[in-house]
């Protein structure tokens, strides 16, 4: 009787012990009492000023936020590498995550997959599919983006130069829609100047391939006055291109990049202008629109970010702010 009484209860412990942990289980981890929210942070790659900036911004606000990040990326822009990376976060169950894809409809079965298992998805810096995430955090407007590279470039060449885009990935979603809205903008504003690369000029996100394909450029298109490099690879491969050649009398280069990458080529004169927003600033919403998003309270209207203060959020975009001008006399204001 008493072996009979003991296997009984043994049986009523497992099933509770059973019950718990699928109870468990189902939970969110940070959804748990006392558990910390986490996020994923993934930008297009790492080991790059651009996205190191970022992560200090990022962590930054985790710190200030009491969440859980956890910042990576793919060592080259590689939207596979991405995806690998997503499903490891996915089965670890975390609360948001963010990402700057590579290409935006690779990517995007990945994170719908992560939507239906109940992750939140952001896209910052370059936008996804609006089907495979819920906001995206956008550095500035693209037409604001597109006016100020436009109106430097037409102030240094003249509104009928002639000017060639060097950008990163062909696929990478900001990039093409800056280059569009930057055409749309000139064809209406100073439409004698010329587009004389039918296809824009990929770096591959790298340097070094920066200087070289901005080297053929200057051999292939004697009469270019203008370079324009779309990432913060591009326009310092194309910046050191021209400085070797002793071209920036003739030249005229401007884009996106960081002032610490470029600070030599504006000191020397190689680059008066260039434009860029803060990408300290932008990993730092980032991470606050994740925590926002993750507790349903990240909609459209304003939200407040911390130091950033009050930020716009138009529709299904979070807003960072205007693009900043760079040039000799305030670079060394900025130190990322």
């Amino acid at each position: 009787m008493k072996y009979r009484q003991l296997a009984c209860v043994l049986a009523v412990m497992a099933m509770a012990t059973a019950g718990c942990q699928k109870e468990s289980a189902g939970k969110k981890p940070g959804a748990s009492s006392g558990g910390k929210l986490r996020i994923g942070v993934m930008p297009k790659l790492v080991g790059i000023p651009f996205f190191n900036a970022v992560e200090k911004g990022a962590k930054e606000a985790a710190a200030e936020l009491g969440v859980a990040l956890s910042y990576d990326g793919p060592v080259e822009n590689s939207a596979e590498q991405q995806a690998k990376m997503l499903q490891t976060w996915i089965a670890k169950k975390f609360d948001v995550i963010a990402i700057a894809p590579n290409d935006p409809d690779q990517i995007a079965n990945t994170l719908k997959m992560a939507r239906k298992r109940g992750i939140e998805t952001i896209a910052f810096d370059a936008d996804a599919a609006k089907e495979a995430r819920a906001f995206f955090v956008n550095q500035a407007t693209y037409e604001a983006i597109a006016k100020s590279l436009m109106d430097i470039m037409a102030k240094n060449i003249g509104p009928e130069g002639k000017y060639i885009y060097l950008t990163g990935s062909l696929t990478a979603y900001n990039q093409n829609v800056w280059m569009r809205e930057m055409e749309k903008y000139r064809k209406k504003t100073y439409p004698k100047m010329v587009n004389l690369s039918k296809d824009p000029k990929p770096s591959g996100e790298d340097q070094a391939l920066g200087t070289r394909v901005t080297l053929d450029i200057l051999k292939s298109y004697p009469d270019v006055r203008g370079i324009f490099g779309m990432t913060s690879q591009a326009l310092p491969g194309a910046a050191e291109a021209v400085r070797k050649q002793k071209a920036a009398d003739k030249v005229f280069v401007t884009g996106l990049a960081t002032p610490n990458t470029m600070r030599s080529y504006v000191k020397d004169g190689t680059v008066k202008e260039f434009v860029l927003w803060s990408p300290v600033d932008l990993g730092y919403l980032t991470v606050h629109a994740a925590k926002l998003l993750a507790e349903g309270k990240l909609e459209d209207g304003t939200i407040q970010a911390g130091r950033l203060g009050t930020i716009k959020v138009i529709g299904d975009q979070v807003l960072l702010g205007d693009p900043i001008v760079f040039n000799k006399d305030n670079i060394d204001k900025y130190d990322f």
